[in-house]
């Protein structure tokens, strides 16, 4: 509809004098203003209230009124198309329209590709290797061989000394004592296995007479300088090499000098050097607070790499009546028995002499009446002589028996085996 001349107003007489770009620019920058309104009323939530919306609209308004500081003639049509715009969409639900948005943004970061000014790659470049990797595979590579390496010569240092023949020949030769030769066997592997040690090993054959500790001794002499050389064992009776007449100073200096001259013999040599001492209840204090420096376990490498056998009579009481007590079960057979034995022996060792506590005891039970018939079928057979047994059993029923029960344990052991065979 046309208005009269008279009814327009003075602005829209002077906007009419305007050139046509200039009312193009104002109709576009108004059309922009309407849908930036209507998209700031899409992304109000439902759940705002209606005073925020219209607190919102107020904002805006003010900064058009401001706008219009600056340019007097825009403000009339700012202020016109903010009250008569209309909003309108096609999207019913604010909720669609947000999700829709949402799915829009992922997909674009999905889609993100790396484009280049120069060329028309569309792709990341390839990461170069780092050679630290590499270097860490190598590493790994080396310490398992050096590993492995070792293991090989454990292996070789074990297959050197031959303790699985050993331990064969102790079980063949040494009756009535299984749990101690599988102690004694099992404490040699675990020593030998490796040339490195933070301390000497000490093994203590305790038990009463003629239950086979001295055997043991002789046995394993026998085996090491068969392995070694003869100058690497050491046999060392306290009655023969310190009797009675001789000062324990001079003993005390004679037995520290064969120590270790040996010692240091061997670590040329890379060997590890046998010291078995038999009768050690017989020795003075004076020995023993020797030994007890050897077996310390702060001392140079030489002396950690030593193996010392300590054969004695202590504690064969203890034994006795602990076997006799636990006849009729099957306690000495249990590794529960072997503990409580144990546990018996230890105070009784140390009150003697603190060198014990540093030793591994190993305790010898008494031998039953059939182990002593084994002991003299062994002793005729070396002698040559042909075993009959009917006169075997009678002349292991000539020796003195512990009577418990339905078991006899010899009293002296094998101790008269020797005797008796030779009287025949």
């Amino acid at each position: 509809e046309e208005v009269p001349d008279a009814v327009i107003p003075a602005a829209s007489k002077k906007i009419t004098s305007i050139s046509s770009p200039l009312r193009a620019i104002v109709r576009l920058r108004r059309r922009y203003r309407g849908l930036k309104k209507s998209r700031l009323h899409l992304e109000l939530p439902r759940e705002k209230p209606a005073e925020f919306v219209h607190t919102r609209l107020l904002q805006r308004q003010l900064s058009l009124n401001r706008t219009s500081l600056y340019s007097p003639s825009m403000s009339f049509f700012n202020q016109s198309g903010f009250e008569s715009s209309q909003y309108f969409t096609f999207d019913t639900s604010v909720e669609h329209y947000s999700v829709k948005k949402c799915r829009r943004k992922k997909s674009q970061r999905k889609s993100r590709m790396v484009l280049y000014p120069d060329k028309t790659k569309k792709y990341l470049p390839a990461e170069e290797k780092s050679k630290a990797k590499r270097c860490l595979l190598l590493l790994i590579a080396i310490i398992f061989f050096q590993i492995l390496n070792a293991i090989e010569n454990l292996d070789d240092n074990l297959q050197k000394y031959d303790l699985d023949g050993l331990e064969k020949t102790m079980h063949r030769e040494v009756f009535g004592q299984k749990v101690a030769v599988e102690s004694i066997v099992e404490l040699l592997k675990d020593y030998l296995a490796t040339h490195i040690h933070n301390k000497p090993l000490v093994i203590s054959l305790n038990g009463p007479t003629g239950v086979g500790k001295s055997h043991v001794g002789w046995v394993l002499a026998k085996h090491f300088r068969s392995v070694m050389d003869n100058d690497f064992v050491l046999q060392y009776f306290v009655m023969h090499h310190c009797p009675s007449g001789v000062a324990a100073l001079t003993c005390e200096v004679d037995l520290s000098k064969k120590i270790s001259d040996m010692v240091t013999r061997a670590e040329i040599e890379e060997k590890t050097p046998l010291f078995i001492l038999d009768e050690v209840e017989l020795m003075s204090p004076v020995l023993l607070d020797t030994l007890r420096r050897f077996f310390e376990p702060n001392q140079t490498n030489e002396f950690l790499n030593a193996i010392y056998i300590l054969i004695s009579n202590l504690g064969g009481a203890e034994i006795t009546k602990f076997v006799i007590q636990n006849a009729s079960t099957e306690l000495l057979q249990q590794q529960r028995g072997a503990e409580e034995l144990l546990s018996i022996i230890q105070p009784v060792l140390v009150s003697v002499h603190p060198l014990w506590k540093a030793a591994d005891i190993v305790p010898f039970v008494l031998l039953e009446k059939s182990h002593v018939i084994n002991c003299f079928l062994e002793q005729m057979r070396r002698e040559g002589l042909y075993p009959d047994q009917k006169h075997i059993e009678n002349l292991a029923s000539q020796l003195s028996y512990y009577a418990t029960g339905d078991k006899q344990y010899s009293r002296m052991g094998c101790k008269q085996v020797v005797a008796k065979v030779n009287l025949l």
